[in-house]
């Protein structure tokens, strides 16, 4: 009976690089790296699909990372909003506790 050869995750990442970044064809980079080509084209897919098999700790795929900073946009445009708000209320404030000032 045949074994699974497993492969580590930096393996599966530099091989999908080679095909999606630097052009290679899935034959030349499959050959390259010493794969069946029909791994690497499950790998490639997988990758423009956005799924990840094994994710090395601590990494995030793009569309979580595109997911945060959209987040994080969206939070730093409603405290820039609250902010302004503070400053003007401040100032309001300030011109009022000025002695004759008021109307």
């Amino acid at each position: 009976m045949k074994q699974k050869k497993t492969y580590t995750p930096e393996l599966r990442e530099e091989a999908v690089k080679l095909v999606l970044a630097q052009g290679m064809t899935l034959g030349e980079a499959a050959s390259r790296i010493g794969i069946p080509k029909g791994t690497l084209v499950g790998w490639v897919n997988a990758a423009k699909g956005g799924e990840t098999a094994h994710v090395a700790p601590g990494s995030r795929t793009v569309p979580e990372l595109e997911a945060e900073v959209a987040k994080l946009r969206k939070e730093l445009a409603e405290t820039r909003m609250e902010r302004d708000i503070v400053k003007k209320a401040a100032a309001y404030f300030a011109q009022e506790s000025l002695p004759n000032t008021r109307s």
